[in-house]
């Protein structure tokens, strides 16, 4: 005969106020973990579709293992001390996460970037995940004493839970990602989960279970080491002068000293803004040149210039001391304290903290020249090349004025991102142009960095460029200004627009690629810092 007591164990109750506080707590540290898990990834694997694609995939999958089991472990065992042992183990792995992050991605690899990214992604934050997805049966469990009650109570706990995890996303967005960074935002939410823990074992007056929660905080507290420095085969030594988490993403400077030459450069997530001689602030890549020499090559009457985004500020402190009335637009302010501190950008240029589409989109001073270098992972944002966006700077130029893109992406196949956007800027401009950034290669498919150039007026150069100052690492651009522009087969591709823009998955085996070359050939320390 079956025991009562072991059919229907007892209940052990939970104070109301810490029923909802765990309720709100936990909801909002779901989204917390879930958007701090994409800027962990982004750095190493890149910030593209596919990260958030694995990393949402990840999340529902998790929650929903964590639903079905914590109901399961509920029945059995329906004790708030189970709840809280659950919600600090979670805490503890959360914590974990800095320390494990770089050896969990290079075991990802293995299972190539798209597949790596969902493997990082499922280790990373899967099992903390989890187990919160346990809290939400488990605290119905608890609080459904009162069967009459049972949908209200249900109710009451899911809307305080929404309105968590509402109040996580807000908070890490706005406040967490641009003020306190990724690791230590990750660790600020680990701790709270222990914490959370911690309060009920001492309300409960289990000193032992309080004491064991309590040591999961110990890895927040440890010491989190000074940025990395590595020796590269060759001799150079690469350093991370500076890492930081913005809002937009994560933004190192990283200086490479040799025997001969220090060289350093942005990054973001991964991907290189721009890199310059340490000694003189010469751009040591070919496309820093081309794409702020050949517009003034092509109309060298014009005064005035707008940047859109920044990077470490070669364009427009190179059109700057050419006597050209220069302005820049970037979105992330961090970029310009780091442009400023790192690389030297001048104070006396005005740039406008703001989203690029936005200020286009306003009536306002035209210019001869728009300089369009706007990186968002691996790709330039599509709403800044869609149709009514390149409306939107046609609007903002002078007549006959030109519009310069920096690139990166290929001409040929049916994915490439190329001839979309040749054939959209065709739509707007009477002239459009496509000058390499790189050495084509005979038996290879035309990938790689571009200077794509725009107008109503001529596109033929009208002047010398002025290539007088070109960094002995760069010295090729010499050879590629003198190249003609290359021809591009539009016909199929896409007009984008607003309604319709699949920028993020043309080019993917490119885009791939290239971040594959990224991992390669960068210290996987560096990627991760910070």
């Amino acid at each position: 005969m079956t025991d009562p007591a072991r059919a229907h164990p007892p209940i052990q109750p939970i104070p109301r106020g810490l029923l909802y506080l765990t309720a709100g707590l936990t909801g909002g540290l779901v989204m917390v973990i879930e958007i701090l898990g994409a800027r962990v990834i982004g750095p190493f694997f890149g910030v593209s579709l596919f990260v958030w694609t694995a990393l949402i995939s990840v999340t529902l999958l998790s929650l929903a293992g964590g639903y079905a089991t914590g109901g399961w472990l509920a029945d059995r065992h329906p004790r708030a001390d189970w709840l809280f042992g659950l919600i600090a183990a979670a805490g503890g792995y959360v914590l974990l996460v800095p320390v494990l992050k770089l050896g969990v991605m290079e075991f990802g690899l293995a299972f190539g970037l798209r597949g790596g990214t969902f493997v990082a992604a499922l280790i990373l934050f899967g099992p903390s995940l989890f187990l919160l997805g346990c809290v939400s049966p488990y605290l119905l469990r608890l609080a459904a004493a009162d069967l009459a009650r049972l949908g209200r109570t249900a109710g009451v706990l899911y809307a305080v839970s929404t309105a968590g995890s509402f109040a996580g996303s807000a908070l890490t967005g706005f406040y967490l990602l641009g003020y306190v960074g990724v690791s230590n935002g990750l660790r600020l939410a680990g701790a709270i989960l222990v914490a959370l823990a911690v309060a009920h074992f001492l309300l409960a007056r289990r000193g032992a279970p309080a004491a064991v929660a309590a040591a999961l905080l110990l890895p927040a507290l440890a010491p989190h080491g000074d940025l990395p420095s590595v020796r590269l085969e060759d001799g150079t030594e690469a350093s991370v002068v500076a890492a930081r988490d913005g809002f937009y993403g994560a933004v190192k400077v990283i200086e490479y000293r040799g025997s001969r030459l220090t060289t350093r450069e942005m990054i973001i997530d991964g991907l290189v803004q721009g890199g310059m001689d340490a000694a003189d602030g010469r751009p040591i890549y070919e496309y820093a040149y081309l794409l702020s020499r050949l517009p003034l090559a092509v109309r060298p009457e014009g005064r005035s210039a707008l940047v859109v985004g920044l990077g470490m500020g070669a364009a427009p402190r190179w059109l700057a001391r050419a006597g050209i009335d220069t302005e820049v637009v970037e979105i992330d302010p961090l970029v310009l304290d780091m442009a400023r501190r790192h690389f030297d950008f001048p104070r006396e240029i005005p740039v406008h903290i703001e989203d690029a589409r936005t200020y286009l989109a306003r009536a306002g001073r035209p210019f001869d020249f728009i300089l369009l270098d706007v990186f968002n992972g691996d790709t330039t944002p599509g709403y800044l090349l869609s149709l009514e966006a390149l409306h939107a700077v046609k609007a903002r130029l002078a007549p006959g004025g030109v519009l310069a893109l920096n690139l990166i992406g290929g001409v040929q196949g049916e994915e490439a991102m190329v001839p979309a956007i040749v054939r959209t800027l065709q739509a707007v401009f009477a002239g459009v142009s496509l000058h390499p950034a790189f050495a084509p290669a005979a038996d290879a498919p035309l990938a790689g960095n571009f200077v794509l150039l725009a107008s109503d007026g001529p596109l033929a150069p009208a002047a010398r460029v002025a290539l007088d100052d070109v960094h002995p690492l760069a010295a090729s651009v010499r050879q590629l200004a003198q190249q003609p522009p290359v021809a591009v087969d539009t016909a199929g591709a896409l007009i984008l627009t607003d309604e319709f823009n699949p920028l993020d998955l043309l080019d993917t085996r490119y885009k791939e690629s290239v971040r594959r070359h990224i991992i390669e050939t960068t210290p996987h320390e560096i990627l991760l810092a910070g």
